[in-house]
């Protein structure tokens, strides 16, 4: 059984989440391991079993960006570790300059926080602009349900993972120049 499945829904990329919560609330107070405390031991794995899963499900289903890799996994699409050699063709320049900044930065010269506090505001703007495409491309899926459609979202996804990583990168080598300041 897949995550919709065990939740009564159509495999559809666009859900009610309010919907997915209050179901969720139901399965979790009919399958929780206490009702099954008196129950043979066989009962009580399988109900820690269920709700393990049922939680799994849930916070893949709720979360936009889990339950589109989910449903590209259900559906036989790779979605792997983004490679370093994906760059984004649009991300060159600034992932170079970007790289030279944090090396900098990693060599003790302060005066390019600057410029790497302002390369984080764009990825952040970026990576909200990455979710809203993404987001606008499930009604597109839910509808068609063409191939072509999930192999945009896996394409967008991947930038997304990219930009995910250069945010990262960022703010853990700005902690890092803090605490090294401190």
């Amino acid at each position: 059984m897949d995550y919709f499945q065990l939740f009564g829904l159509e495999r559809r990329l666009s859900i009610d989440a309010s919907q997915l919560q209050k179901t969720f609330y139901e399965l979790s107070r009919e399958h929780h391991p206490d009702r099954f405390s008196l129950k043979p031991p066989q009962e009580q794995a399988r109900a820690q079993q269920t709700s393990a899963f049922l939680n799994d499900a849930y916070r893949v289903l709720r979360d936009p960006i889990a339950r589109a890799e989910f449903v590209l996994k259900q559906e036989g699409f790779d979605i792997g570790e983004q490679r370093t050699k994906d760059v984004p063709p649009e991300l060159l320049e600034e992932v170079f300059e970007l790289n030279m900044a944090l090396e900098e930065l990693r060599h003790g010269e302060e005066n390019v926080r600057r410029q790497l506090e302002e390369a984080l505001g764009k990825f952040l703007a970026m990576n909200r602009q990455i979710d809203a495409e993404i987001e606008s491309l499930f009604p597109r899926w839910d509808d068609s349900r063409d191939r072509d459609v999930l192999l945009r979202i896996r394409g967008v996804l991947n930038r997304r993972r990219y930009v995910q990583n250069l945010i990262g990168e960022v703010e853990k080598e700005l902690a890092r120049a803090g605490q090294a300041a401190i």
